[in-house]
């Protein structure tokens, strides 16, 4: 059986982009179908299962370096059919890290940030994106259905994980430790934290600031800078 490349979701065919975000944001059921492969179908949705595992036995091991940061050393499920991905082989990489909700107002930020990937993602940067239903229950569907709306809908073609928590006491292993060294857990949806390429939180940003905003991508690029 045929899967499709990590970590890609197929382009759905039916109506536009236009007309599928228009209907995410007036609240109407998505109807486009949705090209996923079995490896997709049966995914539930849910709060990720989250395994902590050394760099070594993780999948996708330690990055370039061979040594995998504290902060990355951890397992989460990836969004499309729940294989697990070791953060580990990230490291080396500058990272933001987002946490992503389907319905809602900052959804469209998907845009910007897919556009970062485009962008910086040669030079080394990676977007990873955790989705969650912590804030106003905006993320309530099942993978499949994220899915439709990060990958379909919007293009997605960074890292997505399986449905998460990331603030309070479930939340994941990652998150809980960004907001521990920080001193600041998500707020919102589409919160983002910036990781240099050794692994430590260079600062933090509120949904309010676009990706594409000048303090980010000034931030982004200067931690680009350091190798």
């Amino acid at each position: 059986m045929q899967v499709f490349p990590t970590p890609f979701f197929p382009r759905a065919t039916g109506p536009s982009d236009s007309g599928r975000r228009r209907a995410l944001h007036s609240g109407i059921a998505l109807v486009a179908p949705v090209l996923l492969r079995a490896a997709a179908l049966g995914v539930a949705g849910g709060v990720s299962r989250v395994v902590a595992a050394s760099g070594s036995a993780a999948a996708g091991g330690a990055g370039a370096s061979g040594a995998c940061p504290s902060l990355l050393n951890h397992v989460f499920p990836r969004l499309q059919d729940d294989a697990p991905v070791s953060l580990c082989g990230f490291a080396g990489k500058v990272l933001l890290v987002v946490n992503t909700a389907s319905q809602c107002g900052f959804t469209p930020q998907y845009e910007g940030l897919e556009r970062l990937h485009g962008r910086y993602a040669s030079r080394g940067l990676v977007i990873l994106g955790f989705p969650s239903n912590d804030f106003g229950q905006q993320e309530p569907g099942t993978s499949q259905q994220i899915g439709e709306v990060c990958f379909n809908t919007y293009g997605v073609r960074f890292p997505m994980f399986a449905k998460t928590s990331v603030t309070g006491a479930l939340a994941n292993p990652l998150h809980a430790e960004l907001a521990r060294i920080t001193g600041q857990a998500p707020r919102w949806n589409f919160h983002k934290y910036l990781v240099s390429r050794a692994g430590q939180p260079v600062s933090h940003y509120p949904s309010r600031v676009a990706p594409e905003s000048r303090e980010l991508v000034a931030a982004i690029e200067k931690a680009l800078a350091v190798t």
